[in-house]
């Protein structure tokens, strides 16, 4: 299973992102899909989650309020859409499946956010 992960970039402090990831239509569905991210240093943290029928989401207490996860069945995507970004939010972030078995078993390869003062 592939996820692709893009939409990453520079931005400046206050600004705003969407980034996107696309798996297979065979496959989207049947997936929990959740961000990550990993910051230089540090270790991988829980950015965001949404269930299958894309009405049920949970956020980091650091994104909350900024951050919005959702998914689009038609284009095999979800997004994850970041507001008032500020440096610490510089990172690389991951999306991630999950069929319901509790893990997250499938990765995309990562896009790089960087957000500048």
């Amino acid at each position: 299973v592939q996820l692709q992960a893009s939409g990453g970039g520079l931005v400046q402090s206050g600004g705003s992102l969407r980034l996107s990831c696309t798996t297979s239509r065979n496959f989207f569905n049947k997936f929990i899909m959740a961000w990550f991210r990993q910051a230089p240093g540090k270790e991988r943290e829980f950015v965001a989650r949404i269930n299958r029928s894309g009405d049920g989401t949970s956020y980091a207490d650091s994104v909350s309020g900024r951050a919005t996860i959702s998914r689009d069945s038609a284009k095999n995507t979800v997004y994850l859409q970041m507001n008032s970004l500020k440096p610490e939010d510089t990172a690389v972030y991951y999306c991630a499946g999950d069929r319901g078995v509790g893990r997250y078993e499938f990765w995309g390869q990562g896009t790089q956010v960087t957000v500048s003062s």
